[in-house]
This record gives C-alpha cells, structure tokens and sequence, in this order.
C-alpha cells in the first residue's frame, strides 16, 4: 500500500495516518480518518465518513453517506482501540452504519467478502458478517450478532444481540429475529418461525437433489417430529457422518446459542 493515490477529489480530507492502495479513488466532502486502510481499486463515495482503526480491502465499492468505523453504540465503551475490519469486493450502499467492536467482544466488527449490503444498513459493534450475504434496504443488526455465509435477510429486518444466522438462511421482509435461525432455514414474521428451508437458494447454489432432500427431513427432524430438541439435534448430528451437507446443521446445533426460533 502507498500513502497516496491517483484519484481523491480535492474536498476530500485524508489524514496523514491513513493508507491507500493503487487505484483507490475518494469522493467529494469523503473523510478519512487516522487508522484507516483501504486496499487497491475500492471506491469511496461522496460524503462518506470512515474513522479508524479501519481494514477494509480491495475491490470495493462505498457509496455515499456511509459511516464506517465509529464508536460502538455501547455505553460501556471506554475509548478501546477496537475496530472494523471489511474484506474485498463488497458492495456498501448508502447510508449504512458500521460501527467498530467492543473489548467485552472479540474487539472487531467484522464483514467478509462479496457481500452485497443494500442502503440504510446498521451493523452495530462486534457483528460478525460471513461471505456472499445480501441485506436488504434496512435490514439491521443489534450487537454480537453472527451471519453466516449466502446468508439473505429481507428489507426491514431486524436482529436482537447474540442472535446467529445460519448458512444459506433466508428472511423475509419485516422479519423480527429474537432467536437463532438454523442454517439453511427461511424465517418469516414478528417474533420470527421457520417456514421450511431455503429450497430455491440451494439449487441455485448447486445443492444436489439428494443434500436438499437430506435437509428437509433434517428440517422435519428438528420442527415436526415431536423430539426433544436434544433428541433431535443427536438425530441430524448422526445423520451428518452419512451426508456432508448436514454438517453445518449439526454443528450448528450442537453450539449452545440463544435458542432456536420456533
């Protein structure tokens, strides 16, 4: 990385501190505070305020108004030397809010790559955001919450702390998570119950006929069958030895989390 690229609009105010890759390009009335690094060919918009310490890498693309890298939301943060950390190729619509993470946490906020974040997003501190996920306009996430990767939350939806999202789950709009959603599984409504898995964003994934089988009677096992869920959970984890698409329902079950939805 070098100190200074090719392409800052003459408004913009870059600290001294900040490093900036080949390509980088700052709109107008941006600033960029002390801490910050941005990895070559990512574009920051107009207006857009990002504070250190800030990673964020290569490829992306920040629209304007966006603020990355504040101050938690916490009232027991203290001035930590937190931060955000943000990987390659996502795109950042207007409006969103990042903020950095606590030291009651991990001490990082972080966001993946590939990840497509629509406007007026918040992610509050200590949020961990897999790969490949899409959030609507809106959609937001209270503190500690995880994603993980292909994972789509509808326009609207809202997430209380310590709450995990599963792989490849899917809300729909106005969705009001207070509990985890396993892997694989659509949730809908206020407060959130499971309508099934995620059928039609596996196949287009390329999940075989056979692993999305395997996952609806996973499914039936763990919200129809009238087990325990400790019963269930030691169904689908034996389940997993013969089908390698179960693995990250079962080890998502046996991670003690805030309860399911249901």
């Amino acid at each position: 990385m070098r100190d200074v690229p090719a392409l800052i609009h003459p408004t913009a105010l870059i600290d001294p501190g900040a490093q900036l890759g080949e390509n980088v390009s700052i709109g107008a009335y941006a600033v960029i505070g002390a801490g910050v690094e941005i990895g070559d060919g990512t574009t920051v918009g107009p207006h857009v305020v990002i504070e250190g310490p800030t990673r964020i890498g290569r490829d992306n693309r920040i629209f304007q108004f966006s603020s990355l890298g504040a101050e938690p939301q916490d009232k027991k943060y203290g001035g930590e030397p937190t931060r955000l950390e943000i990987g390659d190729r996502n795109t950042i619509r207007e409006f969103c809010t990042f903020n950095r993470g606590t030291a009651q946490d991990v001490g990082v906020t972080r966001v993946g790559s590939d990840n497509w974040i629509m406007a007026y997003v918040h992610l509050a501190h200590d949020c961990q955001v897999g790969d490949h996920t899409i959030f609507a306009n809106n959609a937001q996430l209270a503190g500690h919450v995880h994603v993980g990767d292909w994972a789509i939350l509808g326009g609207f939806t809202v997430v209380h702390q310590f709450v995990r999202i599963g792989v490849h789950c899917l809300t729909a709009m106005g969705t009001i998570l207070l509990q985890d959603v396993p892997p694989f599984v659509t949730a809908a409504g206020n407060p959130a119950t499971p309508h099934g898995i995620n059928s039609e964003g596996l196949k287009r994934r390329g999940f075989s006929p056979e692993a999305i089988t395997a996952l609806r009677r996973a499914y039936k096992t763990l919200y129809r069958s009238g087990l325990k869920l400790e019963e269930a959970t030691a169904t689908i984890v034996a389940a997993a030895g013969d089908e390698p698409a179960l693995a990250p329902l079962a080890d998502f079950l046996a991670t003690p989390g805030r309860g399911l939805i249901r």
